[in-house]
């Protein structure tokens, strides 16, 4: 069976067009049995296609409503925004099962979640308060980014990013990055990478508030050059800074 599915919106720039050619050895298939099919080919888009819908000959089909040859079926997403973001800034509490249910996949046999903290106490001087601003429309961008490399690295590896502005507590939550992966290993690497690329290219900045006085803090890694390509992530840039920051 021959298939030209069709995609909108943000669905379309995720296959690479409004419409997708399926090929499918059965004479017939349910909605639910397609969108199961989709994402096993595509499982970086399956967090969307989980929350899309099938439409059938312009009319929306329950998972076991039937598709057939020469159907007109198309993948509908949320018409009104209803899809999670992978990345995110928020000003309010960041809430840690949200992050990771964006990455549960059935065919994922390992999920991580990294939690970055703010911290008392670093270098014996104690911390009051961390405040974190950023170049939102930029460090959303650079985030899809890290989410993007992270596909190419790790096929399949599923990311989200999630980072809080604004005044941060102490052992308060200010970044959760959840990945997973059909393998622990992936999902290792990928998880170290993407908190040290944030660190290297996300334009968000912290103050550091102390009981005498405060300071903003940016990229504490080396030498900065966000436009460096990102070969060494994981080994020298993690050994330029054996101090490390106040959180994570």
């Amino acid at each position: 069976m021959q298939l030209k599915l069709l995609m909108f919106a943000g669905l379309a720039e995720r296959f690479g067009g409004p419409v997708l050619d399926v090929s499918l050895p059965e004479e017939s298939i349910t909605a639910g049995q397609l969108k199961a099919y989709l994402t096993d080919i595509h499982p970086q888009a399956a967090s969307v296609i989980a929350l899309s819908f099938v439409a059938v000959n312009q009319e929306y089909a329950e998972e076991e409503g039937v598709i057939r040859e020469g159907d007109e079926v198309a993948l509908i997403p949320p018409v009104s925004g209803g899809e999670a973001p992978l990345v995110e800034i928020t000003r309010g509490p960041v809430r840690v099962e949200e992050v990771t249910a964006k990455v549960l996949h059935p065919n994922h046999g390992a999920a991580l979640t990294f939690i970055g903290t703010t911290r008392e106490f670093t270098h014996g001087q104690r911390t009051t308060l961390l405040e974190y601003d950023a170049y939102e429309p930029m460090a959303l961008k650079t985030m899809r980014q890290i989410c993007s490399e992270i596909d190419e690295r790790w096929p399949g590896t599923l990311s989200a990013i999630t980072h809080r502005i604004g005044p941060v507590a102490i052992g308060e939550i200010s970044v959760v990055i959840a990945v997973s992966s059909p393998h622990r290993d992936s999902a290792y690497e990928a998880s170290r990478y993407a908190i040290e690329r944030l660190k290297h290219i996300v334009p968000i900045w912290k103050k550091e508030i102390w009981e005498d006085g405060s300071e903003w803090k940016g990229h504490q890694l080396g030498p900065w050059n966000p436009v460096a390509p990102p070969e060494k992530i994981g080994s020298s840039i993690i050994s330029n800074n054996p101090g490390g920051d106040n959180h994570e």
